[in-house]
């Protein structure tokens, strides 16, 4: 479970809540939780039962308090945030709400001290209440929500992309970036704690904002990270194998997706029905649910891809629904995965109540869903293709692979004679995750002998755990993939990662495609406790560069 109170450095609590807050009585926010059918906060000490106090925020971090605040001190990992209650007491914090044990840690505060046997389970519900960020009088922004285990961040992008095209001003909480309007706001979740989450939504309505879109990771649900935000519309991309290590199952997995798609966080869904875990995800959800298919092997659906072709490096497409209705779209971004995010965020946009001439009209106007999505399919150059991209699972290694392969040309005077030109090949770069689902390491390592020429096995994010143990667990996968199937890809082990870019580079031909998978936007690796400043889009454009291959401007994107 994560740290509610771990060391890190300071970081302003202001940046994810409103400028202004006018204050809740604690006893008004307990009110709400028994509305809800949630216990209720008890005093811990006899001289605070005749006081109430006035919250203008709340935070889990005692290092986040401002003044007014209620500090949630919870048991954490390695120390209770009790611990830290004296000194949010003298940040300026109102009062302090914990468990028993917490409580009987606690000495002489200043403020008044309130218990429950479970605050973990209040924060989110609380925080609502306290910042008030999603009152049922129309002022807030219509909200969206993502899960799934591939295309979240880019699904969206292209919800707000969209949302931009019909005018409409947008806040964004995810991955990459915190977006309030035109506010960026640093991120290093995909999705903040639940008192962050109800600030910035809280946030946003501040500013008039007519809409947002949110990333929702099985892990902010398992952790609470979304308990009292109920999502306009929620959608589902895919389910496929990742955060094993977390959830231990298959069946784990998809419960925790699937806890979104209920009343207490959803109004309505969106869920892409492609394989077997989307067509069981819609059947179970007690809310309204509009299916989406975006392959052609898929079952019986509400809507339907149809009709796509290929476009540049991206495609043209039709969804097609009930009663004849159609709407033409389209992606530049590589990929038929990226089809489906396309298709998947205009369905969403539509079931929130957007009416389909406007939305046509938008895209016939503006191309939305051609977006430069930070290190998502980011095209670094394009002779050789040289592609950044975040796949770091079984599912989207795949996908990506499939995706990036050049079609030959006809004839070339690179080959003697002038004959057939040299066919392109697919040079990809990865590794794994140290410290997390082991058993998706050899399933990658097959996979990209499988789908590319030359297999460039390196350090992803090892974390604590041995590199070159990593490393071995993908190159078996590789190595028995080439064996047993006779394959023909060249299999390389090369660390550290910038060196592994620059062997890619030059091995590569003009016609080919150099792709490097598993980090994306991230711009350090996490080594032993230490993060070491590398970002794959930087490396692979100097690589570039040194091998005399043109580069494609990235003003703007690396960090």
């Amino acid at each position: 479970m994560p740290l509610n109170d771990q060391p890190q450095p300071p970081r302003a609590g202001s940046g994810m809540r409103p400028s202004a807050q006018e204050p809740v009585s604690l006893r008004d926010a307990s009110d709400v939780l028994a509305g809800l059918g949630l216990p209720a906060v008890k005093h811990a000490r006899d001289s605070d039962r005749d006081r109430d106090v006035l919250l203008t925020g709340l935070t889990i971090n005692s290092r986040e308090v401002l003044p007014g605040d209620l500090y949630v001190a919870l048991p954490g990992a390695r120390h209770h945030g009790a611990r830290f209650a004296e000194s949010a007491a003298e940040a300026g914090a109102a009062a302090v709400l914990t468990d028993p044990d917490g409580a009987a840690a606690l000495g002489g505060l200043p403020v008044p001290v309130y218990v429950t046997d479970d605050p973990r389970r209040l924060v989110g519900p609380l925080a609502a209440a306290v910042f008030r960020s999603r009152p049922q009088d129309g002022s807030a922004p219509t909200l969206f929500g993502v899960t799934g285990t591939n295309g979240k961040t880019t699904t969206t992008y292209f919800i707000n992309s969209l949302l931009g095209a019909l005018g409409k001003t947008t806040g964004l909480i995810g991955t990459i970036e915190i977006l309030a309007g035109g506010e960026p706001i640093a991120s290093t979740l995909t999705t903040p704690e639940s008192p962050q989450v109800h600030g910035l939504l809280a946030l946003m309505r501040e500013k008039g904002l007519d809409a947002a879109a949110m990333e929702v990771s099985s892990h902010a649900i398992s952790y609470r990270r979304v308990d009292g935000v109920v999502f306009d519309v929620a959608g589902f991309t895919n389910l496929t194998q990742d955060h094993l290590d977390l959830h231990g199952s298959m069946e784990e997995y998809f419960a925790a997706k699937a806890a979104l798609f209920t009343p207490e966080r959803a109004k309505r869904a969106v869920i892409t029905v492609d394989d077997e875990w989307g067509t069981r995800m819609a059947a179970e959800a007690p809310v309204p649910v509009w299916t989406l298919a975006t392959r052609e092997d898929a079952g019986e659906a509400d809507w339907r891809v149809t009709d796509v072709v290929r476009a540049g490096l991206g495609h043209r497409f039709t969804l097609r629904g009930p009663d004849g209705a159609a709407l033409q779209a389209g992606t530049g971004l590589p990929g038929t995965f990226n089809v489906s995010n396309a298709a998947l965020a205009l369905l969403m946009v539509l079931a929130s109540g957007v009416d389909s001439a406007a939305l046509q009209d938008a895209l016939d106007r503006s191309d939305p869903f051609t977006v430069e999505v930070p290190g998502r399919m980011q095209l670094v150059g394009e002779a050789p293709a040289a592609i950044v991209d975040f796949a770091h699972n079984p599912d989207a290694l795949a996908r990506t692979l499939q995706s990036v392969r050049r079609e030959s040309s006809a004839t070339g005077a690179d080959e003697p004679g002038g004959s057939t030109a040299a066919q392109p090949r697919v040079i990809v770069v990865f590794g794994a995750t140290g410290e997390r689902d082991q058993t998706k390491r050899p399933l990658m390592g097959a996979i990209a002998a499988r789908l590319a020429d030359v297999v460039i096995v390196t350090d992803d994010d090892p974390h604590d755990e041995d590199e070159a143990t990593i490393r071995a667990g993908v190159l078996d996968g590789a190595r028995a993939a080439r064996e047993q199937e006779s394959l023909g890809c060249e299999i390389l082990e090369l660390a550290p990662r910038a060196a592994a870019i620059d062997r890619a580079v030059a091995l590569a031909r003009p016609q080919d495609t150099v792709l490097v998978a598993g980090r994306g936007h991230e711009v350090f690796q996490e080594v032993k406790g230490v993060n070491v400043a590398l970002d794959d889009r930087v490396e692979l454009r100097q690589a570039l560069t040194r091998y005399g291959f043109p580069v494609l401007s990235g003003d703007g994107v690396e960090s």
